[in-house]
């Protein structure tokens, strides 16, 4: 059982090791990205959300 342990935690290890990590530009890239396309998406949600509340409010008014 400890065994099985040991080489989960060596083959997991071995593994890391073949991974092509991002250079520190990259993964700054990636994040500005992923904030700006989060907030594109939040303001044509909340524009959406805005505009139906508004259709139905008319309907029911």
């Amino acid at each position: 059982m400890l065994q099985t342990i040991v080489n989960y935690f060596k083959e997991s290890k071995a593994e890391l090791g073949k991974v092509t990590w991002p250079t520190r530009q990259q993964a700054i890239n990636s994040t500005i990205l992923v904030i700006v396309i989060s907030t594109v998406v939040a303001i044509f949600l909340g524009g959406a959300d805005y505009v139906l509340n508004w259709a139905i409010e008319q309907v029911i008014a």
